[in-house]
């Protein structure tokens, strides 16, 4: 989808630190991308450095770009292009209206999401969903994934999730939001405060007794792999914790999404630790008052960045049954599957990505 489109979309990736301005054409980066300090306490002076930086990128062109599409942090009414009350955009107070003043610049129509949104979008056109079922038509598997939940760990707990190609936003654009549910280890609290980069360091602390203070997830990534000092034990655990936390949330959410999970973001650097906690969540049960038990999801889950694990998901275990009352034979896919995947095109460029194709998908709808 997209793979040929020959127009341009303007994107961005704005973090708090840089913004990075680039133009995609057929999921490819025309020329190079433009990196600018972000300006977060001075609502003119970011104006000035967003408009600069699309111009920049637009003026190196040789064909005119069809719209800009990028992810912005919330809160926001990004339907609407307006970016709410940023807590590390001081700038942004009160409201204000990003898409429509960029539009007004530029002539062309603007769209703005939220990351794991294009997150989700990205790997679901180009990433993750195209490689699983590539894998599976190599198998010679003719079962097919149309639907994928993606999620990103790192400063918070971002997700989104696409159903047959097509974005879920929300009608109040909060599809895909897991980072508010119900924490299982602290119920009060919600489940990104043991899914970011501070639960990392906060439990790497709680269990070690050590002050964590000036360690970052990768130090505590290097102390469980043995090539710095510190609680080996501690460090692997507090990243299979994280892994839990994500697991019980996911367990939810495959069972309303059905589909492929890509994990992304910073923190996937220790995905062999937290798919651990993940896989170990998923694939447990629950029971009835009767005393049946149940696997925790309606599908079996397999852990794709395993040999082994992917090999059972992709054997093709459809089998042939005969219509009542006559010859005719048809397929009977007796096996419901699911396989979690790390991102293999990462998280940048999966979002900027899925804001190509969301742009795409809105001008084209």
């Amino acid at each position: 989808m997209y793979i040929n489109d020959q127009r341009i979309v303007l994107t961005l990736d704005a973090g708090g630190t840089n913004f990075v301005f680039s133009a995609v054409q057929a999921y490819k980066e025309v020329g190079e991308h433009l990196v600018l300090p972000a300006v977060s306490d001075d609502l003119d002076k970011c104006l000035e450095v967003l408009v600069h930086g699309f111009e920049t990128i637009k003026a190196g062109l040789e064909a005119e770009p069809v719209a800009i599409s990028f992810a912005f942090p919330g809160p926001a009414d990004y339907k609407n292009g307006i970016i709410g009350d940023l807590p590390n955009f001081n700038a942004f107070r009160n409201g204000v209206a990003l898409g429509p003043y960029l539009h007004n610049k530029f002539k062309i129509p603007v769209y703005i999401n939220n990351d794991g949104n294009l997150f989700a979008y990205g790997e679901a056109l180009h990433g993750a969903l195209p490689m699983v079922n590539y894998w599976l038509g190599n198998a010679g598997n003719p079962k097919r994934y149309s639907n994928l939940l993606g999620v990103t760990l790192g400063t918070g707990f971002g997700a989104g999730v696409v159903i047959n190609k097509a974005l879920l936003t929300g009608d109040n654009g909060c599809g895909g939001d897991v980072w508010i549910m119900k924490n299982k280890k602290y119920p009060e609290y919600i489940v990104e405060e043991s899914v970011s980069i501070r639960a990392v360091k906060r439990v790497y602390q709680e269990l070690s007794g050590q002050d964590s203070t000036g360690l970052t997830p990768k130090d505590i990534y290097d102390i469980a792999e043995g090539n710095i000092s510190g609680d080996r034990e501690v460090a692997i655990r507090s990243f299979e914790e994280m892994g839990e936390m994500i697991g019980d949330v996911m367990t939810y959410a495959l069972t309303i999404v059905d589909g492929i999970l890509v994990i992304g973001g910073g923190l996937t650097g220790a995905s062999k630790y937290i798919l651990n906690g993940i896989m170990k969540e998923l694939q447990g049960n629950v029971r009835m008052f009767g005393g049946a038990s149940f696997s925790k999801t309606q599908m079996d889950i397999y852990n794709l960045m395993d040999e082994e694990d992917r090999s059972r998901f992709l054997q093709n275990e459809d089998v042939r049954i005969k219509v009542p009352g006559s010859n005719e034979l048809v397929h009977y896919n007796k096996s419901k599957k699911t396989g979690i995947v790390i991102s293999h095109i990462g998280t940048s460029e999966a979002v900027m990505y899925g804001a190509y194709a969301y742009a795409l998908q809105q001008l084209d709808n």
